[in-house]
C-alpha cells in the first residue's frame, strides 16, 4: 500500500510530515485529512486562534503534490 505525507501549509510556511501513513488509496488518505483537519480546528476554537488558510497537501512518496485538502473544509457551514 502507498504511503502518503500529511504537510500543513500556513501563510505561506510549510511544516512538512517525515513519517507519513500508510492508506489503500487516496480518497482514504483524504478522508484522514479531514479527520485531522477536525481535530486540529477544535484545539483552536477554544483559545480563539485564526483557523482560515491552512490546509493539508497530500503528496506521495516521490513527493509529488496530489491533494490539497482546506482546513475549513471539514467546517460544515450553513
Amino acid at each position: 500500500m502507498p504511503r502518503y505525507y500529511f504537510h500543513i501549509r500556513k501563510d505561506g510556511d510549510l511544516e512538512e510530515d517525515r513519517e507519513g501513513a500508510v492508506f489503500a488509496s487516496l480518497d482514504d488518505a483524504c478522508e484522514e485529512a479531514l479527520q485531522a483537519a477536525r481535530e486540529l480546528l477544535a484545539e483552536k476554537v477554544l483559545p480563539n486562534d485564526v483557523i482560515d488558510g491552512q490546509q493539508f497537501e497530500i503528496s506521495d512518496e516521490d513527493g509529488y503534490l496530489l491533494q490539497t485538502v482546506p482546513f475549513r473544509s471539514a467546517l460544515r457551514l450553513e
